[in-house]
């Protein structure tokens, strides 16, 4: 219990200590229109420390209750996308805040109401995999790699032995986390991990004509499609239908742009959306 308690004081002082996105170090922040930019750039690998998961967190965090923001976008300024924790972080003596600010960063992601979009051009391993895992959409090179090496390092990921399973489903998870070694972009891609696979010289092609996509949509609706699909995970069929009904009669049949929806295809045209 101690160790629980431990690790919910450390929690409530990175929230109330998150840093602001003009202090940012290692995480570029910007708005584009409505969408919002997260850049990893911390040369050469992206090595997450403490610092650089509390800023990826409070960027997510910032931006969940904007109206003006439909898709948070995250990328990479380096080579690789992320090469997973720096080594120096792992010690007997910061174990808890390094989780912590783990699970911080993580909890911003699965609990934001906007879409995900993660860009992966480069080596994903480790905390760069788990990152990939939680991402709404991604699209990937064939120069990306996947990659849990955890295990020869005598720890395994947890975060990832938790989501992978429903993901890849529990076989694949297992040969990644027991073996630690790494998978392509192909294979990433076949497995469900990754949503498109683009030469390099097509990716940022890719990167706008998904924003273009989602943005195009109503953002109250994209927040609800999220939330009935990610709420209706690990429940049985007849109570994740249920969960989802309730999410679209509760909430969306209040919303101006649904019923905007349908009278724009009645009357054949374009919706106009007022994102409310």
């Amino acid at each position: 219990m101690a160790k629980q308690n431990r690790g919910v004081e450390v929690l409530g002082t990175l929230a109330l200590h998150a840093p602001r996105t003009e202090d940012f170090q290692f995480v570029k922040f910007r708005t584009d229109g409505e969408v919002v930019r997260l850049t990893l750039d911390r040369p050469e690998h992206n090595l997450l420390n403490e610092r650089m998961l509390a800023e990826l967190g409070a960027g997510i965090g910032s931006v969940s209750e904007r109206a003006d923001i439909k898709l948070v976008v995250i990328d990479s300024a380096t080579k690789a996308f992320c090469g997973g924790i720096e080594i120096g972080e792992y010690t007997p003596r910061r174990v808890f805040q390094l989780l912590d600010a783990f699970h911080a960063t993580f909890s911003a992601m699965l609990d934001t109401s906007k879409p995900l979009l993660l860009v992966i051009n480069g080596p994903a391993f480790g905390g760069g995999m788990e990152l990939a895992a939680l991402g709404d959409l991604v699209i990937a090179t064939p120069k990306a790699r996947f990659a849990q090496p955890e295990i020869k390092l005598g720890v395994f990921p947890p975060l990832a032995a938790a989501v992978l399973p429903h993901i890849l489903g529990p076989k694949h998870a297992l040969e990644l986390v027991l073996t630690g070694e790494a998978m392509s972009a192909e294979r990433a891609h076949e497995l469900g991990l990754v949503n498109w696979l683009v030469p390099e010289k097509e990716l940022q092609q890719k990167v706008e004509e998904v924003i273009a996509k989602v943005t195009a949509q109503s953002g109250p609706v994209l927040t609800m499609a999220k939330k009935a699909i990610l709420g209706s995970m690990g429940m049985p069929l007849r109570e994740a239908v249920r969960n989802s009904m309730k999410v679209f009669l509760n909430e969306l049949a209040d919303l101006e742009d649904s019923q905007e929806g349908l009278r724009a295809l009645v009357e054949k045209r374009a919706p106009k959306w007022k994102n409310r």
